[in-house]
């Protein structure tokens, strides 16, 4: 295991180092995105205005406060609770945010499948997972909302976040195969088997 930081954006090959059960903080920018976001990017032709090639994404619909706009809040929006939701519902669109738009990282909470784990490993890619619960934590690693797109669909809106220390995050899939959840279900299976032996039952 080993800690890696992350100035983004970041080059195919610094994702290569990483490995799962490595961790990983970034800074200065991040993008968030949800289930929405993607819907109409992918789905119904919307083009994203951002430049995300070598980026990371987050899953999140955030709650955020209207302002005027300044140069404290240059999006006229100021971060209130910035929460992660889980990935699983969005696993279609992993592939095409890499293809697409350049991403590099996704980050979110449970997870995602087997089509992520392979453009993960064709396309240089990894999964950085955040537990439920760190919302009011996540949200100090955000210093400001510097801009906003498709903000028709707010809160799923393409947030361009700028952040400090974000993390340190866990690396559950990385672009070797390898994947946290694929290592927990085999011990999970592994110990039910043991018992239900122990038990006189047979599996």
């Amino acid at each position: 295991m080993a800690h890696y930081e992350f100035s983004m954006p970041v080059t195919e090959a610094q994702i290569r180092q990483l490995r799962i059960n490595d961790t990983v903080t970034l800074q200065t920018t991040l993008f968030g995105i949800r289930d929405a976001t993607q819907i109409h990017m992918f789905d119904r032709g919307r083009k994203a205005h951002f430049d995300m090639s070598g980026h990371a994404v987050i899953h999140t619909a955030p709650n955020v406060q209207q302002v005027e706009k300044s140069a404290a809040y240059p999006a006229g929006y100021k971060p209130i609770c910035i929460g992660t939701t889980t990935s699983d519902r969005m696993e279609r669109f992993t592939r095409p945010l890499m293809t697409d738009y350049g991403v590099r990282i996704i980050i979110g909470k449970g997870g995602l499948r087997d089509a992520s784990l392979s453009a993960f490993k064709d396309l240089g890619g990894v999964y950085l997972a955040i537990v439920g619960g760190t919302a009011a934590l996540e949200t100090t690693w955000i210093e400001q909302i510097e801009d906003v797109d498709m903000d028709d669909l707010n809160p799923e809106s393409l947030w361009k976040f700028r952040i400090r220390n974000f993390g340190p995050l866990l690396v559950a899939m990385d672009s070797h195969g390898g994947s946290l959840y694929d290592v927990l279900k085999e011990g999970m299976a592994e110990k039910r088997a043991k018992v239900l032996a122990s038990l006189g039952v047979k599996a």
